[in-house]
């Protein structure tokens, strides 16, 4: 009997391609085409084009797949979010499969600490709590973190966010109260993507509010529109990156005590489209 768990997987062409060859190291006999035959398919080479990754699997292929390999219930519905995670159309379908997926009671320990690494990544308020800790007046106490935040959060949500930046290892304890660690959430590679959409939409969100929200002697919003060749494209993306360099070298500078914590956001983006 075959010992492959899809528990252990995040990405379903390798949960397949290790099925296969546990299956096929049981009985020698069994091959692709075996597979397909069950699966009601008619192309031979579509369970080696899948874990190939150049062929997608539909909701109804996977749903064959899921009966070929005789998966159960729970089983099923856990692959169903694998393919939806690799393949989903939107941000929002990948975020749902993510959310099933993170959230299976045998998902592995380790699945759940890169579980815990998405979720800081994913939530604007996780990265701000960390640096909150940072500041003198921190107190570790969820209502005070909850009323410290603009715009504010439930203290249930700074309670979770405090477990979890703790588990990931992003907040530490040290001489009796937490300080944010030098060390960055493990997040999976198969949802850094996914991950790092999620903070910016964020992000983004939150500076649309500040624009009407908060007073302009907190904030401060440029911008200029203009027009480039598009071979300047990744230099002006080395510019901004060596300028936040540079911007966090100025917030580290100095003795001074911090006492807040900020939002800085570097970006630009085409206003129009790719040419045909």
């Amino acid at each position: 009997m075959s010992t492959v768990d899809i528990h252990d997987y995040l990405d379903y062409r390798k949960f397949l391609r290790d099925w296969f060859d546990a299956h096929k190291k049981e009985n020698p006999r069994f091959s692709h085409r075996a597979f397909v035959r069950r699966t009601g398919q008619r192309s031979p080479s579509l369970l080696a084009d899948v874990i190939k990754g150049r062929r997608n699997l539909t909701p109804q292929a996977a749903a064959s797949f899921v009966r070929a390999m005789r998966l159960n219930a729970e089983e099923g519905a856990f692959f169903k979010a694998l393919v939806a995670l690799d393949q989903g159309e939107t941000h929002q379908e990948k975020n749902d499969a993510w959310s099933h997926i993170s959230s299976s009671r045998k998902l592995s320990q380790v699945r759940r600490i890169e579980g815990e690494a998405f979720r800081c990544l994913s939530h604007w308020y996780y990265p701000a709590i960390r640096e909150l800790a940072a500041l003198e007046s921190f107190v570790e106490d969820p209502q005070w973190i909850a009323e410290r935040l603009a715009p504010p959060i439930t203290p249930h949500q700074a309670a979770q966010a405090l477990k979890s930046l703790l588990e990931v290892g992003m907040l530490v304890r040290e001489g009796g109260r937490l300080k944010p660690s030098e060390g960055l959430a493990r997040t999976p590679h198969e949802v850094v993507g996914l991950a790092v959409h999620n903070y910016h939409d964020g992000m983004l969100d939150l500076a649309r509010r500040a624009i009407h929200d908060v007073p302009a002697r907190r904030r401060h919003f440029t911008a200029v529109t203009t027009s480039i060749p598009r071979s300047k494209v990744a230099e002006l993306k080395q510019e901004l990156a060596a300028f936040q360099e540079r911007l966090l070298a100025l917030c580290d500078a100095g003795e001074d005590p911090d006492e807040e914590v900020i939002q800085i956001n570097l970006h630009f983006f085409p206003l129009t489209g790719e040419p045909e």
